[in-house]
């Protein structure tokens, strides 16, 4: 019998969002923001596609979710893909504390980064997201490449 981390509980309300992001249409990515004590506070995902609104990424979703708060230090982000410099740049400028990356694998983002300044980063690589993104990719080139500001990839 294996055993679910608290990481890995954390993940799985991230990664509903991004199986809600892939049954509308859009970019399977998911996230969620947690309190120090577990406590959901918001949750999103990628919306680009679904709003036309291309800075509506996963992890701005659910901060925008999560509304208003002096502090964000004691917070972890829950993310099931590396965040792109966007979104990483959206955690350092609040000072979120943690970030939990389902995987890694297919987009290496920002997560190292944050690691670096002093961001608690824990990276999964937790197979469903890897098989999700790895199957979105392969079925949507040309949106996914969009998604991560390389739109000319497949022309070249």
């Amino acid at each position: 019998m294996t055993s679910v981390t608290p990481a890995q509980e954390l993940l799985d309300v991230a990664y509903e969002e991004a199986l809600h992001g892939l049954a509308e249409g859009g970019i399977p990515i998911g996230a969620a923001l947690f309190d120090a004590d577990g406590t959901l506070l918001g949750r999103g995902r990628n919306r680009r596609v679904q709003s036309g609104d291309p800075s509506v990424h996963a992890e701005t979703d659910a901060f925008r979710a999560a509304g208003r708060r002096r502090d964000y230090r004691r917070t972890t982000m829950v993310t099931t893909l590396s965040p792109c410099w966007y979104c990483s740049g959206l955690i350092r400028q609040f000072g979120i504390g943690s970030l939990i990356v389902g995987e890694s694998q297919t987009f290496s983002g920002g997560h190292d980064w944050l690691a670096d300044h002093g961001v608690a980063v824990t990276v999964l690589q937790d197979r469903r997201c890897v098989d999700l993104m790895t199957q979105f990719i392969a079925e949507h080139p040309a949106l996914w490449y969009e998604d991560i500001g390389v739109a000319d990839e497949l022309e070249a």
